[in-house]
């Protein structure tokens, strides 16, 4: 008995340790099965990675074989766990397990295959992960610009689109422009101008609601900049957006001083000043000359001495309309002078200055001390607000001061001096210069509208052609304008007309000479030839200045000649070819026109085929291109 039960204890010792090293076995077969296992998402992500171009061939088959084993890894896992395991409960959560396994090797397949590797306890997302390090695509450098001249026509929108067309060309730059032009503007969305990244100002008169634009990197500079360099103008905003400068967050002082870089001299402070009253006194001279001189198309030259149409009115009468046209472009002139006094008092100093300057200018009127009294009082009456505002006031009277006190001093003391002290001079000046204008025959007068010829076309609307042009409407700025001050504004229309007609004409008899670019101008210059608009010119004046200019220079020389020689007359300050049947002896007016376009066109036509490359070699005029290119390096050179 003793030996049968040491015998079935050493039988059940012996089992028992066949089973232990059964359970060792199979627990080493686990860890190889595990192994395996691991071996297996290595290969799927070898496998995947072949696919994909990334692995080699002896990768793939590696990972063939450790899906092969994998296989038999988990074979082996069920049996041991099987052979281990008394209780069915114990298998199942295996099974489970085991389960869990595939879907977790499949799921990292997967995530594999979609070419994203998953962080270790991390959920896995639909779509592609950005790789480490990679940034989204570069957003374009957005620029807002308003732009503004003078008399608000074509400088305006020259820059506008100059700007526009830079920042396409630059490929990742975004420009939106604010034109402030004659016809008004509409303000940018505040969005726009928040989300924008810098600022140009390109601009001869104040820009208006410039506090807008406080705290982003600015440019300011005058309106031709932006017609002649655009593309320098982005790189500066873009240069100081990097380098963080930015404008402050208020802008104090007058409108001019807000006006262009900070330090100007007085020079440029005062021509700004009296740009900005000429640009709000234009349209009362276009609007008004242009009913002026359609009252005497319509009515007759005796439309001046016609009744009142509030008294006399027939509506089927041409003699009426005419009258009325007449007496409603004679109210609209009774405003010039004094908006021109009451702007320029504005451009020195603020609101407060129009009070004074309107009163000023209106003074002149009176006196008859006319357009050289409303210059006068302009910068009287913003001299003289200037000077009240630096008095230092007690608080409780600083409520009171913009509406009572600075209007009534100022009015008082502006209206004094035009009154008593200078407005006598001032008057007897302006006679003196009407006299001497009457009294222009022969040989004076030809020169004067040489002049005047030269003046309209050295700047193509900048300030030299102001004062040419604003010198002419004064002279019909009344009801009833001297023969010589027609005279004289006949033929600074004329004059004014010869450039850009000339470069449209030059582009299309020669247009090798010129890019594509400019012959495509060309065709805009047509009609803003025709339409009295010298900047139409401005383009070509730009990329060739030393010949453009010149060639237009004598252009309007002869020209203005010419018109003052035949005594063509003009009643209406603007309108170019459309007011022709308003002009006295039109057929020789034209003819005028039509000879300053002959002469600058010949010119400009000639200056540039004469142009030679460095070696002697002509220009390139096959390929349209006029800048010359030499020999060796194919490159273009200057001109």
């Amino acid at each position: 008995m003793a030996a049968a039960a040491g015998a079935g204890a050493g039988a059940a010792a012996g089992a028992g340790a066949a089973e232990t090293a059964a359970g060792t076995e199979a627990a080493t077969e686990t860890a190889a099965g595990t192994e395996a296992a691991t071996e297996t998402a290595a290969g799927i992500e070898v496998a995947t990675e072949t696919a994909a171009g990334i692995g080699v061939a002896t990768e793939t088959a590696a990972g063939t074989a450790a899906e092969d084993a994998a296989a038999a890894g988990a074979e082996t896992v069920t049996d041991a766990a099987a052979a281990t395991a008394s209780d069915d409960s114990v298998a199942e959560p295996t099974a489970a397990s085991g389960d869990s396994m595939e879907e977790s090797t499949a799921a990292s397949a997967d995530s594999v295959a979609d070419g994203a590797a998953p962080a270790s306890g991390a959920a896995v997302e639909d779509g592609p992960a950005p790789a480490p390090g990679a940034t989204e695509a570069d957003e374009p450098f957005r620029i807002v610009a308003v732009t503004s001249c003078p008399t608000g026509i074509a400088h305006t929108y020259m820059a506008a689109e100059s700007l526009e067309n830079a920042g396409r060309a630059a490929g990742d730059v975004e420009v939106v422009v604010e034109t402030q032009g004659s016809a008004g503007f509409t303000r940018l969305d505040p969005a726009v101008i928040a989300a924008a990244d810098g600022v140009i100002f390109a601009h001869d008169v104040p820009v208006r609601d410039k506090d807008r634009f406080a705290g982003k990197p600015t440019v300011d500079v005058g309106v031709k900049a932006g017609i002649n360099r655009p593309a320098e103008l982005i790189s500066e905003v873009r240069g100081k957006a990097e380098r963080r400068e930015i404008t402050a967050g208020s802008a104090p002082g007058t409108p001019v001083e807000r006006t262009g870089e900070s330090g100007e001299g007085y020079g440029s402070k005062l021509r700004k000043w009296l740009m900005s009253g000429v640009s709000y006194m234009v349209p009362f001279v276009a609007a008004g000359g242009l009913l002026i001189a359609l009252g005497f198309a319509i009515g007759g030259y005796k439309v001046n001495k016609a009744p009142s149409v509030m008294d006399h009115f027939m509506w089927l009468q041409a003699d009426s309309w005419g009258a009325l046209f007449f007496q409603i472009g004679g109210v609209a002139f009774g405003f010039l002078v004094p908006v021109l006094a009451g702007y320029i008092a504005y451009g020195m100093a603020d609101r407060p200055g129009l009070v004074p300057g309107f009163v000023g200018g209106a003074i002149s009127l009176t006196i008859n001390a006319g357009f050289l009294g409303g210059l006068a009082a302009g910068l009287i009456a913003g001299g003289v607000v200037l000077g009240i505002q630096r008095v230092k006031i007690p608080a409780a009277l600083r409520g009171i001061m913009p509406v009572v006190v600075i209007p009534l001093i100022s009015a008082a003391i502006v209206g004094f001096l035009m009154f008593v002290v200078i407005g006598k001079p001032i008057a007897s000046a302006q006679k003196g210069m009407t006299d001497w204008l009457n009294g222009l025959t022969g040989t004076n007068a030809v020169l004067l509208g040489a002049l005047l010829g030269l003046m309209m076309c050295f700047d193509l609307g900048g300030p030299v052609n102001k004062v040419a042009y604003t010198f002419a409407t004064a002279g019909i700025a009344v009801a009833n304008p001297s023969d010589s001050a027609m005279k004289i504004m006949a033929a600074v229309m004329a004059a004014g007309m010869v450039p850009p007609l000339a470069m449209a004409l030059a582009t299309t008899v020669r247009g090798k000479l010129f890019t594509p670019t400019e012959r495509e101008n060309g065709k805009a210059a047509w009609v803003l030839g025709a339409s009295f608009i010298s900047e139409g010119a401005i383009p070509f004046a730009a990329a060739d200045p030393l010949r453009v200019i010149p060639s237009s220079m004598v252009g309007g020389a002869v020209t203005g000649a010419l018109s003052m020689t035949f005594g063509a007359t003009l009643r209406a300050p603007h309108g170019g070819i459309f007011v022709v049947p308003l002009i006295g002896n039109p057929f020789l007016y034209l003819i005028a026109i039509a000879a300053g376009v002959c002469a600058t066109t010949t010119l400009v036509v000639v200056l540039k085929g004469l142009r030679r490359t460095p070696d002697g070699g002509a220009t390139t005029e096959a390929s349209g291109d006029p800048t010359p290119v030499t020999a060796d390096t194919k490159e273009p050179v200057a001109a």
